[in-house]
């Protein structure tokens, strides 16, 4: 998920088609060396090393076949998301910039840009859950740059000691993570306070959700949800998760180094396990909660976007059709030459050698066939409402019913507040 970071402003330098860091007015720089367009172009700043000077190129490669057009990158530290949402209320707000986690108020308040002309015909390129997550009032505001597949590591070795097989249910999960819990090893990491993405998964499992399927109902307090949500309560109950440990549910040091024998993680945690366990390890879905749930993950990842104020929106546009779906030498090249991400278009990724065999295929296709996103009109005062109640339950034997049911009347009035 995106972060929330403080906003800095800078000048720049523009060198052969792009800005870097200096004093120069991006427009006087790009007018001497040619180019009539200057887009500017927001990352945050991802942490694996290489994916800076990877923008660069692209940029550099896209002014050479597009001589007219020139991309200034600016590479955000601190909160991006802060950061981005106070610049898109000014005039300096950039041309395209990438979203984490899409925002339905961002359409509300016109922020973005409509992208739907560019998927369209090919919409089954895309994970389905993508599609809904960047989709508002009918139209899609962002374009999947890449897919983080979030899935249950368990290692083959334990579970095989054990007489385990990988969980097909819930029921199953719980009674293998008791099972494998010892004083020096807990069955199931999902992060250090013992809840992470487990509520959200548990009702997807158990076909629950969080908003109706129009977006215009809370229905967090279904019989469905309820009783997902006690399942948490019994995780907690058994003793069997692993908790307060140094590192979250995003880092896989916990179930490398034999903390946990399962732990919920990001595809991105895969290379690193890999390198420290070799073979001994397998990935799956969250288990169906019942008999007439499903099993579920959880798909991350960033999206192009586009101002809707910018004076320069169809060459953005150009630009992202030309990155994000004609290249996919540069797509491949951003998924697996610097951190392990899935292709966001489904033809690529089947390109991808990375994810044709084992762990990392099962990943993949996990990914495609169970992923679920949270819908963008789930605002930050929903998470927090919902998240209180959900620690709540697990943890002080709270009344699931009761509690969700308080929660669903002061979401729907947020929802309220949105829709109005």
């Amino acid at each position: 998920m995106t972060s929330r970071r403080a906003f800095l402003g800078g000048s720049v330098l523009f060198v052969g088609g792009l800005a870097l860091a200096g004093c120069a007015k991006p427009e006087e720089e790009a007018a001497a060396a040619g180019a009539k367009v200057v887009l500017q172009q927001w990352y945050h700043a991802y942490g694996e090393a290489g994916t800076q000077q990877a923008v660069i190129r692209y940029a550099t490669e896209y002014t050479k076949a597009n001589p007219d057009v020139a991309i200034n990158i600016t590479w955000n530290a601190g909160d991006y998301s802060a950061k981005l949402h106070s610049a898109l209320l000014t005039p300096k707000a950039p041309d395209l910039f990438e979203i984490g986690d899409f925002m339905y108020v961002d359409v509300k308040n016109g922020l973005l840009a409509p992208l739907d002309d560019l998927v369209k015909g090919s919409e089954d390129e895309y994970a389905k859950a993508s599609l809904e997550h960047a989709t508002a009032d009918g139209k899609l505001y962002g374009l999947k740059m890449m897919d983080d597949a979030m899935v249950l590591y368990y290692r083959k070795s334990i579970l095989e000691k054990a007489g385990i097989a990988p969980p097909q249910t819930f029921a199953e999960l719980a009674a293998a993570a008791k099972q494998l819990s010892s004083r020096d090893q807990k069955g199931l990491y999902l992060g250090t306070d013992g809840i992470g993405n487990a509520p959200y998964l548990l009702l997807w499992s158990n076909g629950a959700d969080l908003i109706d399927p129009e977006g215009k109902k809370v229905i967090c307090n279904s019989p469905e949800a309820v009783a997902a949500l006690a399942g948490l309560k019994q995780l907690h109950d058994d003793k069997s998760l692993l908790l307060d440990y140094t590192t979250d549910w995003g880092d896989p040091a916990a179930f490398i180094q034999g903390a946990t024998a399962m732990q919920w993680s990001g595809l991105w945690a895969m290379p690193a396990i890999r390198k420290a366990l070799g073979d001994d390890f397998g990935v799956m879905p969250w288990p169906k909660f019942s008999d007439s749930g499903q099993a579920v993950s959880r798909i991350g990842g960033w999206f192009a976007a586009v101002n809707s104020k910018s004076k320069h929106v169809d060459e953005a546009k150009k630009y992202i059709d030309w990155l994000w779906i004609k290249q996919v030498d540069l797509q491949k090249d951003w998924c697996v030459s610097y951190g392990f991400h899935v292709p966001a278009r489904k033809s690529v990724a089947a390109q991808t050698t990375q994810f044709s065999t084992g762990p990392e295929k099962d990943a993949a296709d996990i990914l495609a066939n169970t992923s679920r996103a949270f819908p963008n009109r789930w605002d930050n005062e929903m998470w927090s409402l919902f998240g209180q109640a959900v620690v709540e339950i697990a943890k002080s034997g709270g009344d699931a019913k009761t509690l969700m049911d308080e929660v669903a009347v002061k979401c729907q009035a947020e929802l309220d507040k949105q829709l109005a």
